[in-house]
């Protein structure tokens, strides 16, 4: 019914405002026009994920992953089927040619094919691409220019959907923001906008900043939470993704009446890609949760226990991670369908 809505609402705009109500891909959240409407209908998927079955009949979707993954690939899969898509998987490198990106490049080493040649055909095979890459943590430049993603936009001609790259993790952030609205509605408390806090915890190595810079970038655009970023000295984000945001180094003054912690390592964006504190007190503990508000506590996975989050947070009832992981399904097939409906549009 939504679906049938959607189309009837889009031919009644002129064909220009047809174009930019398309969502062409899925790289962060300025490609998303409403995000409240796309929270509703990820929450209708999960109502009933067979509802548009016949969607995405006899299209495919490619993944490629430059890195290894668990919930993205898992969900994206369950995604499609249920749109009744077909999905194929390839792990690049390890099932295939090791690519090259580099424009001029003299391959004479261990790359075999180059983007330029391979994008092309993926773009033949395919009907959406969507695409799972990694930082160096090495070069920041090369990195924030998100180089190997916008390689594949520009050749391969079909919408690009990221599940993840070099500085953004978008599905996550949607996923989140998804979860966060579903338990605002059971805890009642869309009354008033909900204290998000996003707070840096310790590792045992170093991690980009890309589900840190996604989840900045999509509650700011929402636009609908009190927002704060807690985090030592030194491990400040990107300010394109954290402006918007109340940034503080004092972890208890940001816990206090939080209704939501959403916990997650980084390294240094400045010092880029350093490890510059591993204070274990910045782990959550239920003692640290006692200044919130009831607070419910989130992590994108895999989450190293009793590093980044205590046994008793993760075992116990404030945390939702696993609704938080589950719900990865319903992001990805309301951006997939989304997209679907676009090309569809376009014919």
């Amino acid at each position: 019914m939504m679906q049938q809505h959607l189309s009837i609402h889009l031919k009644s705009q002129s064909p220009n405002t047809n174009l930019l109500r398309i969502m062409k891909q899925f790289i962060s959240a300025h490609d998303v026009q409403d995000i409240p409407s796309l929270i509703q209908k990820a929450l209708e998927y999960k109502t009933n994920p067979w509802k548009d079955e016949n969607l995405g009949k006899r299209m495919r979707i490619g993944c490629l992953f430059l890195n290894p993954s668990m919930r993205t690939r898992l969900s994206t899969q369950v995604a499609a089927q249920q749109l009744g898509m077909d999905s194929l998987l390839f792990n690049v490198g390890q099932e295939g040619w090791a690519l090259e990106f580099e424009d001029g490049a003299v391959m004479n080493g261990t790359t075999v094919e180059h983007v330029k040649d391979a994008a092309p055909i993926f773009g033949n095979y395919f009907d959406i691409l969507a695409i799972r890459t990694f930082p160096s943590l090495k070069n920041k430049e090369d990195d924030y220019s998100e180089y190997i993603i916008n390689q594949f936009i520009k050749y391969a001609g079909i919408p690009v959907l990221s599940l993840e790259s070099a500085t953004l993790h978008p599905l996550q952030s949607f996923t989140d923001l998804i979860t966060i609205t579903e338990s605002m509605a059971a805890n009642e408390i869309q009354h008033r906008k909900p204290k998000i806090v996003l707070s840096w915890a310790p590792h045992v190595k170093a991690l980009p900043q890309c589900v840190a810079n996604s989840f900045a970038q999509w509650v700011n655009k929402w636009g609908e939470a009190d927002f704060v970023i807690t985090h030592p000295a030194g491990y400040e984000l990107d300010e394109q993704f954290s402006q918007g945001a109340t940034i503080t180094h004092d972890q208890d003054e940001a816990l206090k009446d939080a209704d939501f912690v959403y916990v997650k390592n980084w390294s240094a964006y400045h010092d880029y890609g350093k490890i510059l504190c591993s204070d274990n007190e910045w782990m959550l503990t239920n003692e640290k949760l006692q200044l919130t508000n009831n607070a419910k506590v989130m992590h994108c996975l895999p989450v190293r226990r009793n590093i980044e989050l205590s046994d008793e947070i993760l075992d116990g009832p404030s945390s939702i991670i696993t609704t938080e992981a589950s719900n990865r399904v319903w992001a990805a097939q309301a951006v997939i369908a989304e997209i679907v409906e676009g090309l569809k549009l376009k014919v």
